[in-house]
């Protein structure tokens, strides 16, 4: 009774809404109850099923690591104990450090509603500053020519769009408009919308596909299977959404899935690790010895843009970067050479 007390009063003093008391009773079992409230809390907020993943298997981890005591038992102590062992025991890179505890603060402020005044003593890991792999365009044209298929077209789309291997795996039907010349990205990072442009060259190659796919439909709509995953409760606001041609995705997977989430069983859209896969092995048999992923052939699209003349401010809005100075870091290219000078080696008679 004690502990359900001092849960109420702490939400009281955070002038947070009280939670239910099937809640707190969640708060007061075990760890394993801890993980559904935390799961519950993630669908809540509209986060994706990928952060839902990693930040539940972050707090299981953070648990087990602790010998399986329960959050509220722990602090800033712990939590700094967690992610120094991922350091020096895990060898993990700085970003997966930063996403543990990224994980682990929507955990103690959004599940168990504390403040985290030990927040200032936790070292955050300082993210090294890379510069991108840019493939020339010569090496590009060799990677896409030892492509086929559907991944040769979505490699085309990447570099040709400068869209992220998610964004172009999740391509929907209706989002690719040929009358304008244009492809409609939805719920990019960060949840936003952009626009970006079309690639003549692609225009026939997509027509081709989107004729392929729609068979591909047509046989799932004979099985009753056509129904697509649609984000926001669309399904309901559109009652025929699910089972309309241009809601579905135009990059499908081969096979049905189950949803995690409804259990519902329905095709989703194409596993992005067989396009990196299938890059990987392009880039082999193409010679280029430089570490090219499918991301790269978003770096190499801005790069090879500011080469080419356009503005800063252009390339930023294609590639929906929120602020400029992420876009910045492709500028690097344009100072060929450590800077733009000369060696004094060159010099030399």
């Amino acid at each position: 009774m004690k502990f359900i007390l001092s849960i109420c009063f702490i939400y009281y003093l955070n002038k947070i809404k009280p939670l239910p008391c099937k809640e707190v009773h969640l708060l007061l079992r075990k760890p394993q109850s801890c993980l559904k409230l935390c799961a519950k809390k993630i669908r809540v907020k509209h986060y994706s099923i990928r952060t839902e993943t990693q930040y539940l298997q972050w707090v299981k981890r953070y648990i087990l690591f602790h010998n399986k005591r329960h959050p509220r038992e722990m602090g800033g102590k712990e939590v700094e104990a967690f992610l120094s062992h991922l350091a020096t025991h895990g060898n993990v890179s700085s970003s997966t450090q930063n996403q543990a505890l990224a994980a682990l603060l929507f955990l103690y402020r959004e599940v168990l509603g504390q403040n985290l005044p030990w927040m200032d003593d936790v070292i955050r890991a300082k993210k090294p500053q890379r510069l991108p792999v840019v493939l020339s365009k010569h090496e590009v044209s060799k990677i896409l020519a030892c492509m086929q298929g559907t991944h040769a077209l979505i490699a085309r789309l990447l570099y040709g769009t400068g869209m992220r291997i998610m964004e172009c795996c999740r391509l929907r039907v209706l989002d690719i408009d040929f009358d304008r010349g244009e492809i409609l990205i939805r719920n990019g990072k960060g949840a936003k919308d952009r626009v970006t442009m079309l690639p003549n060259a692609l225009v026939e190659m997509l027509k081709t596909h989107l004729i392929w796919r729609k068979t591909v439909f047509e046989a799932d709509a004979a099985k009753g299977k056509a129904e697509v995953y649609l984000p926001d409760a669309l399904d309901k606001k559109y009652v025929n959404a699910a089972t309309s041609w241009e809601w579905q995705y135009v990059f499908c997977s081969g096979s049905y899935s189950v949803d995690p989430r409804s259990g519902r069983e329905r095709r989703h859209h194409l596993d992005e690790k067989l396009v990196q896969r299938a890059v990987k092995k392009a880039v082999a048999n193409a010679g280029v010895v430089k570490l090219a992923t499918p991301h790269t052939f978003r770096h190499s699209f801005a790069t090879h843009l500011l080469e080419n003349g356009y503005d800063i401010r252009t390339v930023q809005e294609l590639l929906g970067h929120s602020d400029v100075s992420t876009t910045m870091i492709y500028t690097h290219v344009l100072n060929k050479g450590g800077r733009g000078v000369s060696s004094p080696l060159d010099g030399l008679a």
